[in-house]
């Protein structure tokens, strides 16, 4: 099954929605000695990532990381400029796309279930996130990879609740209005 084509204004405007979704959730910061703070943004990744499927949840962070890059004050604690692509999230940053798209991929590939949803945010917006902030943290601060993997587990019950919340929304939205979503890509056998 194919994906229907939308027009390219429609899926622009979908993509700098969420871009917004992760700025705002930005706002919302607590920080922890290590470097590397408590935000709401890994929350916009799963959402986008189950929301806009694996090609265009993406394309989403890359504009925020762009905005960044730029200048701008787009991420957590009003952080922008080249300077945050040097700091200890800067992998966390990375993990964003590579998550978005993972989710994007499990989500949307066959029928789309609750716990279909869950196990994409989960392993996509938790584990690949982690697979790539917490080495690059522990290169950047010079703490060894063991230490940095125990501090990061001070971040789990929150990111769990994260996954929670993204799939609670992700399904209900889904119910009231599944034109937001991609078309499931199924498997035929040949």
């Amino acid at each position: 099954m194919t994906e229907p084509t939308r027009p390219l204004g429609a899926d622009l405007a979908r993509i700098a929605v969420f871009a917004a979704l992760v700025i705002v959730l930005g706002t919302v910061v607590v920080p922890v000695p290590g470097g590397v703070p408590i935000t709401a943004q890994t929350l916009g990744v799963m959402l986008a990532g189950l929301i806009l499927g694996a090609r265009r949840a993406p394309l989403a962070i890359l504009v925020v990381l762009v905005l960044a890059a730029a200048g701008l004050p787009v991420l957590s604690g009003g952080r922008g400029g080249l300077g945050v692509f040097v700091a200890p999230s800067v992998g966390y940053m990375i993990g964003w796309v590579a998550g978005a798209i993972v989710i994007g991929l499990i989500a949307h590939h066959g029928r789309f279930t609750w716990w279909r949803a869950g196990i994409a945010a989960l392993l996509g917006g938790v584990v690949v996130v982690y697979a790539f902030g917490i080495p690059l943290q522990a290169l950047i601060t010079g703490v060894p990879l063991g230490p940095t993997i125990l501090s990061s587990l001070a971040f789990l019950p929150g990111d769990l609740i994260k996954v929670v919340v993204a799939v609670l929304l992700t399904v209900a939205l889904r119910r009231a209005y599944p034109r937001a979503f991609p078309a499931a890509r199924t498997v035929h056998a040949g």
